[in-house]
């Protein structure tokens, strides 16, 4: 459907086309950082006490809007939606609260929903889903958030699982949720976010025409649950992680100031699904709690040119994307675009290979600062700014958490030993960890060993206190009684010309047990070579760059690597596929 009369049609006064996007931006002095981001930065770094109640939409977002009424923000909107039609959507402080308003009192209201009831939500990147987002804190609801590319058996088991009383989605993934309603005996509304009325189906458009925007928010505990984000485990069905109103409400205040380099002036954009994690961080805490501009491409495919188009075309500042995506970009040839606005990049997600930090900086003279985090965590590691980056390194530990490499008994590693990353929670538990896996007692309890959460990642530490990422705990190859991460034999990989993308994974061998398989997507240019002569340069090359043990003796080329919704490349369906399983 056609965004802009559809979102004409009900937020007349909020939606501001501007002929020249740049026309705010300009001239805009830089505010002092807010007192509203040091004060939870104090937070984070242990300085101040954790408040007894917080919820983010009273305590930071309408705090944001009075500084906007008072003059003291720059002018830059608070949301900034585009498409590919260029049509798009911008919203200030006061707006995003009078429009969240609206969609808590239709939570309330027409979808009787209570405080504590949860709401799966199911969108792609349209603006709607931040305001349920932000609707959701204001009522106590807690919000669910899934990616469109869930199939009915996926809403299924979300819907029973979490006991959700609402599903929010679209068109398109309406008739899934009609297949699976017999068996949804929790579920008492549902919200369409669509042009047309559909049968049985609550209409937001026709809702918001209604609706008052008078809505006093709850009042919430920090520890009050606030979110639950579905995780894959290695095995068995995906795990729902809680996270309070304060765990992700004021986890981000120190990485957005310090990894994301955030201010009030900045325009972020983040190119992650709606249903991803990072969403949550890069698209809604960290650059609100900083007072900066969460902007969106709804780009329902990724595409670079579309990446690179929209970072010449637009002011945005700060930009986040998957290691996969940077990858793809630096094999676009950027040269012919300039981001004039561009002063920070950030990534995270999986582990980034050097090769690809070192493209990106010639293209475009900017370094990459790489985070690592979990749906169970905030920020873990980071590259903060005013660090020295070593390439390949997920960075240093971020407050509150002390990070240690931990032995399986949950001893402490020295430097420059292999062991699992963890982070400390005894004596005192961090507040920005997961509250629990829900319903799974057992799980959460085995995710701690000794004073020790463990992430299931493997890594090093040097001297420094930098971490180096080795893989999944359960993607690491043990070839000859020699520990191979799989992320280093890929990096090696891709320094080659002939390789666009690899994955490497275990692969039966009678003699050694297992032994070091790579899966290569070779670039245009080489796809007519002789695959022999290729695997025998590609071996080669490896054990040049790397550890000569470590080099993949199987070689197979394959036209596409396995990935998940999110662009992380799935290890694990091609070592079934190895070992037959």
């Amino acid at each position: 459907f056609i965004m802009r009369t559809f979102i004409k049609s009900w937020i007349p006064q909020c939606l501001r086309i501007l002929k020249s996007p740049c026309r705010l931006f300009h001239g805009c002095n830089r505010l002092l950082t807010s007192q509203i981001i040091s004060y939870y930065d104090t937070v984070n770094q242990c300085k101040k006490e954790l408040p007894e109640y917080f919820n983010f939409a009273s305590d930071v977002l309408d705090e944001w809007s009075q500084l906007e009424k008072d003059g003291r923000r720059p002018a830059n909107p608070a949301f900034w939606w585009v498409n590919d039609e260029g049509e798009e959507v911008k919203w200030s402080f006061e707006e995003l609260g009078f429009l969240s308003r609206k969609a808590a009192n239709i939570l309330s209201e027409a979808c009787g929903l209570q405080r504590g009831d949860r709401v799966v939500a199911v969108l792609p990147r349209v603006p709607e889903w931040w305001l349920l987002n932000v609707a959701c804190m204001r009522t106590g609801i807690v919000f669910i958030p899934g990616t469109s590319q869930l199939t009915a058996k996926d809403i299924l088991y979300r819907l029973q699982a979490s006991k959700a009383k609402c599903i929010i989605t679209n068109d398109t993934l309406a008739p899934a949720v009609e297949s699976v309603m017999p068996d949804c005996q929790f579920l008492k509304s549902k919200l369409i976010v669509a042009k047309g009325s559909r049968d049985g189906w609550l209409n937001i458009k026709e809702l918001f025409a209604v609706t008052s925007a008078d809505h006093k928010c709850v009042k919430t505990r920090s520890q009050d649950p606030m979110l639950i984000y579905f995780t894959s485990g290695s095995t068995g069905s995906p795990k729902m992680v809680v996270q309070s109103h304060s765990s992700y409400g004021i986890g981000f205040a120190t990485s957005g100031r310090h990894w994301m380099n955030l201010t009030p002036s900045d325009i972020m954009w983040n190119t992650s699904d709606t249903g991803w994690v990072k969403s949550a961080w890069s698209s809604v805490f960290a650059p609100w709690i900083c007072g900066s501009c969460v902007f969106v491409h709804n780009m329902p495919q990724f595409k670079p040119a579309v990446i690179a188009e929209t970072l010449s075309r637009y002011p945005i500042t700060v930009f986040c994307t998957a290691p996969t995506a940077y990858r793809m970009l630096v094999q676009h040839d950027l040269s012919s675009y300039k981001f004039t606005s561009l002063r920070h990049c950030i990534s995270g997600g999986e582990a980034l290979n050097p090769e690809v930090m070192a493209k990106w900086k010639i293209q475009t003279g900017l370094d990459i600062y790489e985070g690592y985090g979990q749906t169970e965590t905030v920020t873990i590691c980071a590259n903060m700014k005013g660090m020295e980056i070593k390439p390949g390194s997920l960075g240093k530990a971020v407050p509150p958490y002390d990070v240690q490499i931990i032995d399986d008994r949950g001893a402490i590693l020295p430097a420059g030993e292999e062991g699992n990353i963890a982070v400390r929670v005894q004596p005192r538990r961090p507040f920005c960890m997961f509250s629990e896996y829900l319903d799974n007692p057992e799980k959460t309890a085995a995710s701690v060993c000794g004073n020790f959460y463990v992430t299931g990642d493997r890594g090093i530490m040097d001297e420094e206190g930098y971490v180096w990422f080795v893989g999944r705990a359960d993607d690491i190859i043990n070839s000859s009684g020699y520990r191979i991460g799989p992320f280093e034999v890929e990096s090696a990989l891709i320094q080659h010309p002939a390789v666009s993308e690899s994955a490497v994974v275990s692969s039966p061998d009678p003699i050694r047990g297992e032994v070091v398989k790579a899966f290569v997507v070779l670039a245009p240019a080489f796809v007519s070579h002789d695959p022999e002569k290729l695997t025998h340069e590609l071996q080669q090359h490896v054990k040049k760059v790397t550890a000569p043990y470590k080099y993949p003796r199987k070689v197979e080329f394959v036209q596409d690597l396995p990935k998940t919704a999110t662009g992380k490349i799935q290890r694990k369906v091609l070592r079934n596929k190895e070992w037959g399983r």
